[in-house]
């Protein structure tokens, strides 16, 4: 099974934002995480909010930036991910439509609340944490859809020296509950973690560390240089542990 990798970009956070997104298709990425800015981005750690800030004082809104999608043609599916008082806006899910995104990640909306979201035509996937217990477990693994975000370690989001020692056991845990693919996220910053997650999961997601990239001034190539570097240690022999 080609093994699925989904790099994030925080929307906005430079004018030539969108270049990314098509930098991230053509380095091989299968799907691209689109952040949309948010003042208080509760799950994440000061790379996303950093760049949420930037984009924030550029005037980027959830509008524009849905706007602004919705004149590209991407050519792989982008997930939006934001937060639950953006989400349950009434119309946020035919905003989302119109320009192109096909799923969404809202991680501070409890799974008792989804049925308040009305997202039809946009597959919303779920988050699991190691400390998520079974029973619960099992609801987002029948109630996800596209895939499950698997959170490697309790914590915000960020770029660690090595994977998280949770992250075996909850992808495995993860995958007794559900057919879905299981991507795992949270602190993968290099090819070597990434290959490492591959062992035990679907894919990865990839957040801080293409950030840090691009807050420090690296252009679209420069970036995509990174993003193909994951692709291939994806694509490489996986060696079990």
């Amino acid at each position: 099974m080609t093994k699925l990798l989904m790099p994030y970009i925080t929307a906005g956070v430079r004018p030539d934002w969108a270049a990314y997104l098509t930098a991230f298709e053509d380095a091989g990425a299968d799907l691209i995480e689109v952040g949309l800015p948010f003042s208080d981005p509760t799950v994440d750690g000061p790379t996303i909010q950093e760049a949420s800030d930037a984009a924030l004082a550029r005037g980027a809104t959830p509008a524009s930036v849905l706007a602004e999608l919705a004149t590209i043609s991407a050519g792989i599916p982008l997930i939006a991910s934001t937060y639950a008082n953006i989400a349950l806006r009434p119309g946020f899910a035919g905003a989302l439509r119109a320009a192109g995104v096909t799923g969404l990640i809202v991680p501070d909306l409890p799974l008792d609340e989804l049925a308040g979201l009305s997202a039809p035509g946009i597959e919303v996937s779920l988050l699991a944490s190691p400390a998520t217990p079974d029973d619960r477990l099992a609801e987002i693994g029948r109630r996800s859809q596209g895939f499950v975000y698997a959170v490697s370690v309790m914590g915000t989001t960020g770029e660690r020296d090595r994977l998280a020692p949770s992250a075996a056991a909850l992808a495995a845990r993860v995958k007794e509950v559900t057919d879905l693919p299981v991507l795992l996220g949270f602190g993968i910053s290099t090819p070597e973690q990434a290959a490492e997650a591959a062992v035990v999961a679907d894919g990865v997601i990839v957040g801080a560390a293409v950030m840090r990239r691009i807050l420090d001034g690296a252009g679209p190539a420069e970036v995509g240089t990174f993003v193909a570097s994951l692709r291939a240690a994806l694509s490489g022999p996986i060696a079990v542990r």
